[in-house]
């Protein structure tokens, strides 16, 4: 199968596929090692009240932003045990960031490594699990959040170049 295939996708071919059409790994073992970064965003919208909780520090659970920040961190890390197909990467650094902002809490995350593939899928794993942890920690006062807007905002390195997002 070709990008050109489907609808508004750039002539590419879809390397997560063999010649038949099978799902398979790709081979990275002859991509040179360069440094690599990507940065995701997403965001978990809550009642203000439960915000407050979280910022004061007062919720039931414990100290929920910590918790999110480190579950976070281990996402990233175990994103080839997640995602099917993804390579096992040795991560440099994982920044997981909390911004408390109005009646929503902002996760942005900033992943970098040297290596042969991107850290895209880490990136994005990464602030799915903290908003998710974010949502168990919290669902006892406050079943209505809803978790929004999980989207790439930044990678580097590599053949592809840079991507920003609008």
């Amino acid at each position: 199968m070709r990008c050109s295939d489907l609808p508004d996708v750039p002539e590419k071919t879809l390397t997560h596929l063999d010649a038949s059409g099978h799902a398979h790994m790709v081979d990275i073992s002859e991509k040179s090692d360069t440094h690599r970064k990507a940065i995701a965003t997403g965001s978990i919208s809550m009642l203000p009240e439960t915000l407050n909780m979280i910022v004061s520090g007062s919720m039931p659970k414990g100290d929920v932003l910590a918790t999110a920040r480190i579950a976070g961190i281990m996402a990233a890390k175990k994103t080839a045990d997640i995602i099917p197909l993804c390579h096992p990467l040795a991560l440099s650094r994982v920044s997981v960031d909390l911004l408390p902002a109005d009646d929503k809490i902002e996760i942005t995350v900033s992943i970098t490594t040297k290596g042969a593939t991107g850290v895209e899928m880490e990136a994005l794993t990464a602030v799915s699990a903290a908003a998710l942890t974010l949502y168990d920690m919290c669902k006892a006062v406050d079943r209505g959040m809803r978790i929004d807007g999980i989207r790439l905002l930044h990678k580097s390195g590599g053949r592809s170049g840079d991507f920003n997002a609008e």
